[in-house]
């Protein structure tokens, strides 16, 4: 079937884990705002972008091992949610790399013949020379950045230096902050352009009050990130802002049914 808007997508989100926190382990320096601690909830999130003619995934979560070494609840395991879904993973769809922290390529093995996109910052960091720093380390999974490096020496990896288009209407643009190469994904869909904002925002507190998340490997291009996608939004550019791990998440948009129903929601209708 071929679609009259091939720039045109559906936006799924899908929340496969989660933990409970204090708002003094997520936000960085939380003592400096004079508020009292608190508890704050933690969601973990991967997306699809799909219509008639192709399906994009945005990162694909943390591993079984990787969550349990940090004692992070899975609520669905990613393969199941792609596989409800509707993503045909032999089928090597273009995966999108936003970061390479564990909770983002956790599962880059279920996906053996798929092309990855990821900020060349991003990429050379990790394979760099201060990825084993305890600070910097402590996010990431050895085996993981190795699934990297081979899809590297397997002509799969795709690095891009600030912004790259992955396919009509749908851009990957590099923000940095949270890793080097933190990067943000626009996706044209019938009900406005959506932000995937992944890790530059956690919270949607986050970028409102401008308070930096407790990981940053550069803090002053994360205040300009979130400088930068409040221009965003108020100049018309996006519409809708999905960040990475809010638990309100899903209740801004529009639920799935199905397998699904309480773990997902959608942005857009699925161009036919």
């Amino acid at each position: 079937m071929t679609t009259a808007a091939p720039d045109r997508y559906q936006v799924t989100i899908v929340k496969y884990g989660t933990r409970q926190t204090v708002r003094s382990d997520v936000y960085l320096n939380h003592h400096l705002y004079g508020e009292p601690d608190g508890p704050i909830g933690m969601d973990y999130f991967f997306w699809v972008i799909r219509n008639a003619d192709r399906t994009i995934v945005v990162d694909t979560g943390f591993s079984a091992a990787g969550g349990a070494r940090r004692r992070r609840t899975t609520l669905l395991d990613p393969a199941a949610a792609f596989d409800a879904l509707g993503v045909d993973r032999a089928a090597g769809p273009p995966v999108v790399v936003t970061h390479a922290h564990y909770d983002h390529i956790g599962n880059l093995d279920l996906f053996p013949a798929s092309p990855l996109t990821i900020a060349a910052a991003e990429y050379e960091f990790w394979t760099g020379p201060y990825a084993d720093r305890t600070l910097l380390h402590h996010s990431v999974e050895d085996t993981e950045l190795d699934h990297l490096r081979q899809a590297e020496r397997a002509g799969r990896l795709r690095t891009f230096a600030d912004e790259v288009e992955l396919a009509p209407g749908v851009r990957v643009v590099r923000i940095g902050g949270h890793t080097p190469g933190q990067s943000v994904v626009t996706v044209n869909t019938d009900a406005g352009v959506v932000l995937l904002a992944s890790d530059s925002v956690h919270y949607y507190e986050e970028y409102q009050r401008s308070m930096p998340f407790t990981q940053v490997a550069n803090l002053i291009d994360m205040y300009a990130g979130f400088e930068r996608i409040r221009a965003m939004l108020r100049d018309g550019q996006i519409q809708h802002l999905v960040p990475g791990h809010d638990p309100d998440t899903l209740a801004r948009f529009t639920p799935v049914t199905g397998d699904l129903a309480g773990l997902a929601a959608t942005i857009g209708e699925e161009p036919r």
